[in-house]
């Protein structure tokens, strides 16, 4: 079946959405759960058990003292999951023989953050009493996740898409020895302001406004706030020169619209939508960013409506960071915008070229 650009502005980078589902015969594939018991969240609030869910590929190779050797961690976007990653479009490219991430050489952890996909989130039940997270809340349960549950205490690469280049950052900055290398891909080490936050702060106020709402206990998901939020992520997630392609013409863009907000409460629950755009409240690395210790690449795309150019923040901020570089991804009629991410094969050949120069990283045995 056939799903509109429109439909698929609902979850963020929904690669999985736009190719066959996720298959468990990749190598290596085990899916899991890690509970974190009295989990404190900045807020002071606690959770009796929090739950991370989590997908790892490959097989652990383990050093003289049983220590992981060869894991890399892999962070999702908003209102995504860890089958982000696990789509065809993904694995084809990234994880295959002779891939920058081959499967018989790495073993790649991918978690589902605070809200988001089979981890703990506020449509379990708890809804709008379920405590209020934020980034620093998500890295923190990532770091329990990766060293408590999985028992990795280092990691040869970070690589994380828009909010998952975001943890990027924090994991940087909170925790700086644990790990050789950072790949954040769609984001900026400093908080969330300007445009960034006035489009997340529409969503947000579209959501507690609509009168069908009811502080979080609706019945039927409010369909006023689905169409902002449809609408706000398209706008902001695509180019103009892709939504015009896509939809020429009034009727072509109105029957698609209509079409996508019937369709968006399949795409999850807007109680998490509030709660996952709200958390990027906490999220500032920027004062912290001389603690990285970690080699870095940074890339964004130059038609990135989110993280544009013009703002100029990668080359204010990134001579504080050692080891580091960056790359703006010049605008063509193959790339989407901050959809681009979930093109891998526009940033494969980055990453390639990162891990060769890193220490290293793809060209020696782990």
């Amino acid at each position: 079946m056939k799903i509109s650009l429109l439909a698929l502005s609902l979850f963020s980078l929904s690669v999985t959405a736009q190719n066959a589902a996720p298959t468990s015969s990749l190598l290596g594939y085990v899916e899991g759960s890690y509970t974190a018991h009295n989990f404190s969240f900045n807020s002071g609030e606690v959770l009796p058990e929090l739950r991370l869910a989590y997908v790892t590929l490959g097989t652990p190779v383990r050093g003289p003292s049983g220590e992981v050797k060869n894991a890399v961690l892999l962070l999702h976007g908003t209102a995504n999951s860890s089958r982000a990653f696990l789509a065809p479009a993904m694995s084809t490219i990234l994880y295959g023989p002779g891939q920058p991430l081959d499967l018989r050489k790495y073993y790649l952890i991918m978690p589902d953050g605070i809200g988001h996909g089979r981890s703990s989130k506020p449509s379990d039940g708890l809804r709008a009493h379920f405590p209020r997270y934020g980034y620093e809340d998500m890295v923190l349960a990532q770091y329990r996740l990766v060293t408590e549950g999985l028992n990795v205490q280092h990691l040869r690469l970070i690589l994380g898409l828009s909010m998952g280049g975001m943890h990027t950052w924090l994991w940087g900055v909170r925790y700086p020895d644990a790990m050789d290398a950072l790949m954040p891909l769609g984001c900026y080490p400093v908080e969330i302001a300007g445009r960034n936050r006035l489009w997340r702060t529409i969503i947000i106020q579209a959501i507690r406004s609509d009168p069908a709402w009811n502080n979080g206990n609706y019945k039927d998901q409010p369909s006023g706030a689905l169409a902002t939020v449809v609408g706000i992520e398209q706008f902001v997630l695509s180019t103009p020169v892709r939504l015009q392609e896509t939809y020429p013409t009034r009727d072509s863009f109105d029957s698609s619209f209509e079409s996508a907000v019937r369709q968006a409460p399949q795409y999850g629950d807007l109680n998490d939508q509030l709660y996952a755009f709200s958390a990027s409240s906490d999220y500032n690395p920027q004062p912290e960013l001389d603690k990285i210790k970690a080699q870095v690449l940074a890339i964004n795309f130059a038609d990135d409506e989110i993280n544009p150019p013009q703002l100029h923040i990668f080359e204010r901020e990134m001579p504080r960071v050692k080891n580091a570089k960056y790359i703006v991804v010049p605008a063509t009629e193959n790339t989407y915008g901050h959809s681009s991410l979930s093109h891998p094969e526009l940033w494969v050949g980055y990453l390639r070229g990162f891990l060769e120069s890193a220490g290293g990283l793809l060209s020696s045995s782990p």
